[in-house]
């Protein structure tokens, strides 16, 4: 532990010894890290919502309650009227950008993205779109390679890719969650595909379900051996898996094993600058509790979000609130773009 304190890179073996260290002291670590790569006393979060532009999928992975089938009647694609109206309201509380993902969806072919894209940019806000998964099925459902359809998707004002997708980097869980949302080394070569082309991605994991620590480290360790290669990634994002509404059903992780798991992610990507907490999922007061175990981000204010929604968690945090609880933790609010840079509303 002192080893990645210090700044010297842990080994998978050493990594594996950290889930058992007493947790305060595995949370003096990590937030020894991120006072390192992060010396200023900020945490910064930025302003946005999450557009889901369709919510037909067939992936049909088990822990996901917001899907619906081609041919569902509860199936919808975004009017654009409706985009318009969400746009112009994030404008007014002041966004500078969108998440935009959505399904799988069969029925729409490379043109609406292209659209979609050029609608969101002309109205002055950036576009943080597609996830990994949305980009593989695009790419075949098109018939272009991953960088001509990234080339396409960037001229029509694509400007950083979101890590929603990940989950677990182990094929045999994949297989057992998500079959048909395609591998690991999918994911990956999307992300390779796209620092190639100078696109800035974040990169996640969704833990707590049917994986292993074991696993959470193999997951680990994939981002950082493709970090070591591209330097692409700008955040990481663990996040509890969340079993309301869903088909793979269980219990969602508590608050010890986020903060652990947190930690650990913290330890061993060394070469990741930004660590994300997951208010969304645990709630405000963990979520301060995280800025003291390696994270310095706090996330989106999420005008708008559906998709952990539809498990029947419902944290909603504004502007004013996040940095509230920012302060109440003794750091600075800092507002950011989804790239990583302060804006001038800092």
């Amino acid at each position: 532990m002192k080893k990645a304190e210090s700044g010297e890179r842990l080994s998978p073996d050493q990594a594996r010894h950290l889930w058992d260290l007493d947790l305060l002291a595995l949370g003096r670590a990590a937030d020894a890290v991120r006072r390192r790569l992060n010396p200023n006393r900020e945490v910064t979060y930025v302003i946005d919502r999450n557009i889901n532009y369709t919510n037909v999928c067939i992936s049909g992975c088990r822990f996901c309650a917001f899907f619906r089938p081609p041919g569902d009647p509860e199936g919808y694609v975004l009017e654009r009227e409706e985009l318009e109206e969400k746009l112009r309201e994030l404008k007014d509380h002041g966004g500078s950008g969108v998440l935009l993902q959505g399904g799988l969806n069969p029925q729409l072919p490379l043109d609406y993205y292209e659209s979609l894209l050029r609608r969101i940019s002309a109205s002055g806000l950036a576009v943080h779109g597609f996830s990994p998964p949305e980009i593989k099925f695009l790419s075949r459902h098109s018939g272009l390679g991953l960088e001509d359809l990234l080339t396409r998707l960037i001229a029509a004002g694509l400007r950083s890719i979101p890590g929603g997708g990940g989950e677990i980097l182990v094929d045999r869980v994949r297989r057992e969650i998500s079959p048909n949302k395609g591998g690991s080394r999918e994911w990956l070569a999307v992300m390779a595909a796209a620092h190639r082309l100078g696109l800035k991605t974040t990169a996640t994991m969704m833990f707590g379900h049917l994986e292993t620590r074991e696993d959470r480290l193999e997951h680990l360790f994939k981002i950082r051996g493709l970090q070591d290669e591209t330097g692409g990634f700008v955040s990481f994002i663990p996040w509890t898996y969340q079993p309301g509404g869903t088909a793979l059903g269980g219990e969602a992780a508590g608050a010890v094993e986020y903060l652990r798991t947190l930690a650990v992610s913290r330890l061993v990507l060394d070469n990741v600058p930004h660590l994300q907490v997951s208010w969304v999922t645990q709630g405000p007061k963990v979520a301060q509790v995280a800025l003291n175990f390696g994270a310095d981000d706090f996330g989106s204010t999420m005008l708008e979000e559906n998709v952990v929604a539809a498990t029947g968690v419902g944290f909603r945090l504004g502007r004013t609130e996040i940095a509230a609880l920012i302060r109440q933790t003794g750091y600075e609010p800092r507002v950011r773009d989804h790239r990583y840079e302060l804006t001038v509303d800092s």
